[in-house]
Parts: C-alpha cells; sequence; structure tokens
C-alpha cells in the first residue's frame, strides 16, 4: 500500500509532457525568468494550453492567452455553445465604433458567462483597419470564455495598443530588404515585420510559409509584387481566421521537424 501511495505522489510531482514541451518551446522563443517558468507550468496544467501551437504569447514580461488558445480550450472542455450579439447601444458605425456582447455555455443547462469587446480605430492595428467589427466580436467572445473557464490572464486580441516587445528582434530583422516605393508607404519589408510584430506570429515559419506562397525556394528570390501579395493574403488570413493561420504555419515547423 505505501509502495502505491509513494509512487502515486512520485508521478503527481513529475511534470507531464506538455508542460516541459512548453518551456522548451518558450525558452526557444523568449528569455523567460523563473517566475515566468512557475506561471507557464500552472497554465500548462491547469488548462492545456500549448506554446507551439500559439495557445500563449510572452508580452511585455507577462503571459497571454490568444483566440485560437481559448477556442481549443473551449472543444476540449465541450462547450455547449457561444451566443453573440452587437451591444448597439454603444455602437456607432458611422466612426467605426463596435461593441459586442457574448455569452459563452458551458454545458446545456449553464446560464452563461458574459462578456463584452469593444474596438475602434484608436485601440486597434493599422493592419486591421476596416475590421473593427470583427475585432470587437473577438475580444467579446475571449472575454466570455476566460470568465466561463476561469483563465485569470488576458488575451492577446483584447490589447488595445500593443506592448513593449519581449521576443527577440533577430528572427524578425532577417527578413529580405525591399526598396522604397517613393510614395510614402512603408517598405515592405517593414509591413511585413509589423504585420509579424501584430499577431505574434514566428518570423521564421513566416518566410517559409511566404516563399512557398510567391512560389520560390527562397524569400529573397520573389518579386516586389509576389512579396506584396503575400502581406496582403496573411493580413486578411490573420484576421479572418487567425487560429487556421497558426495551424498553417506550425505545419513548416512540423515538415521540419520530419526532415
Amino acid at each position: 500500500m505505501d509502495s502505491h501511495r509513494s509512487k502515486a505522489l512520485k508521478n503527481r510531482r513529475r511534470p507531464c509532457s506538455l508542460t516541459l514541451q512548453n518551456i522548451r518551446a518558450a525558452r526557444k522563443r523568449w528569455s523567460i525568468s523563473v517566475p515566468q517558468v512557475a506561471a507557464l507550468r500552472s497554465l500548462s496544467e491547469q488548462f492545456r494550453l500549448s506554446v507551439a501551437f500559439g495557445d500563449l504569447m510572452l508580452l511585455d514580461n507577462a503571459w497571454y492567452v490568444t483566440h485560437g488558445g481559448l477556442m481549443r480550450l473551449a472543444r476540449s472542455q465541450h462547450c455547449a455553445g457561444i451566443h453573440v450579439r452587437p451591444a448597439l447601444e454603444f455602437c456607432d458605425p458611422a466612426v467605426s465604433r463596435w461593441a459586442f456582447q457574448a455569452t459563452v455555455f458551458r454545458s446545456p443547462k449553464c446560464k452563461g458567462f458574459v462578456g463584452y469587446g469593444d474596438a475602434d480605430p484608436s485601440n486597434v492595428s493599422a493592419l486591421v483597419r476596416g475590421a473593427e467589427m470583427r475585432v470587437a466580436e473577438t475580444r467579446a467572445v475571449n472575454r466570455a470564455l476566460r470568465k466561463a473557464y476561469g483563465i485569470g490572464i488576458c488575451s492577446v486580441e483584447e490589447i488595445g495598443s500593443l506592448p513593449a516587445r519581449s521576443e527577440p528582434e533577430r528572427n524578425v530583422r532577417k527578413l529580405p530588404p525591399q526598396p522604397a516605393n517613393g510614395n510614402g508607404e512603408p517598405k515592405l519589408r517593414d509591413q511585413l515585420c509589423l504585420l509579424i510584430r501584430q499577431h505574434r506570429l514566428d518570423a521564421a515559419l513566416v518566410k517559409q510559409y511566404a516563399a512557398e506562397f510567391c512560389g520560390t525556394k527562397d524569400l529573397r528570390q520573389a518579386s516586389r509584387e509576389q512579396v506584396a501579395s503575400f502581406i496582403k493574403h496573411i493580413a486578411e488570413f490573420a484576421a479572418r481566421d487567425k487560429e487556421e493561420l497558426l495551424v498553417k504555419l506550425n505545419s513548416f515547423a512540423q515538415q521540419a521537424g520530419a526532415a
């Protein structure tokens, strides 16, 4: 009996494989402190969130959950449904100001957990201007999901302005240089860097995706028109379904691992 009890205690103390995977993946992407490792361990064990799949992001030395991570958590917990409606009293389409109310039902008998989200041109990135309605809806859903499943950390999509970047810049700066277009618009390289920072994407995987999209072996071989087309494509992709975009990018990492 004592031997069984001691084995159970050892198994309880032993970190699960997901926790170890998250810590390893986080250390590769960011420089994380001991308290941040402890917080990551708790998030891994409580909610089964994955760093590799983009469920968690480290921004300004704090952990944030992503919309994709919250949706995966809802599916794993057999969420009964999510109802979203515009909060018309707070909306003003003339100035692109939108607000939504989301209600998450954990089970068919659940009374619902309510969350609100708002967006207007002053609190969204320039890359998603014109999509304030969808941003507001996502923020409402995220807040309701966090309430429903007791997640105390904020979601990335709820951030009004981007915090200081905690991820090393070296990955982003390796993007191929592009000449200025001469009409005052940012260079293509800068547009792509901004896109990567806004959505917290892995720059190396974005480069692989860009090469595949442009039909070239390396992104440096792509023409200016091809790069511009890819930037437009990935910006629309991220605004439409970031979870699917992260899965797409992760497929390149899996291909590299298999190779």
